[in-house]
């Protein structure tokens, strides 16, 4: 999954960029409102952790303007804790969830989770294809109970077919959705860690839909 941090103290988008990349997700950063909305509106971001009190376009009129464009990816909003007004502002312009400024990273991440889930469809942390299993807060993998050591890449990959079960993604949207800005969009990188996960897990329950892209098998499948 790919998302967009927005924050203008650089410690703080620092540290939120370092604990997203360390959870498996790909990060691109914005440091103003301009940028971000800019972002916003060419990238296919999964979801965008956005500040409010931002320099050159506050946060707020950034997330307007993105849903008034019919952009749809679900926004989390950073606020001071006392500001309520900024709160309810935020929900009316079109915020999926906020947190309140100090906050602890787990209870981002949790949030962050939680949105991705929503935005698909999904209830549970934990996603499934027959005896397939991963665990978004763990990101633990299993199949038919087994731990599955995978890379990063290899989870990101895996968690976006998972989280998109019953759909052909194709390879243009894996790699819009699972690495930031500056990785190659002309490499062979999909076909090489489709390689590698079908090394590790049954190579039969990642399809390849010749011309169109990749699914996940589902019961009743033909071999």
């Amino acid at each position: 999954m790919r998302l967009l941090v927005v924050e203008d103290d650089p410690d703080l988008n620092r540290q939120l960029s370092t604990a997203l990349t360390d959870a498996g997700y790909a990060v691109d950063t914005a440091a103003d409102g301009e940028e971000a909305y800019f972002l916003g509106d060419t990238e296919p971001y999964d979801a965008i952790i956005l500040d409010i009190g931002l320099p050159k376009m506050d946060g707020i009129s950034v997330l307007e303007q993105w849903r008034r464009s019919k952009k749809t990816m679900p926004v989390i909003l950073l606020t001071a804790r006392d500001r309520w007004s900024e709160k309810v502002a935020g929900m009316d312009a079109g915020a999926d969830d906020y947190i309140a400024k100090p906050f602890h990273m787990e209870e981002l991440l949790a949030r962050v989770r939680a949105v991705l889930r929503r935005s698909a469809g999904h209830a549970r942390n934990e996603m499934e294809c027959g005896p397939l299993r991963l665990d978004t807060k763990s990101a633990r993998v299993t199949y038919e109970g087994v731990p599955i050591r995978l890379t990063s890449h290899e989870y990101r990959l895996l968690a976006y077919l998972l989280l998109h079960t019953g759909r052909v993604v194709s390879r243009t949207e894996l790699v819009e959705h699972l690495y930031d800005q500056d990785f190659d969009r002309d490499s062979n990188t999909i076909e090489v860690f489709i390689g590698r996960l079908r090394k590790k897990i049954p190579a039969d329950l990642i399809r390849t839909v010749r011309g169109l892209g990749y699914r996940l098998a589902q019961d009743g499948d033909e071999a």
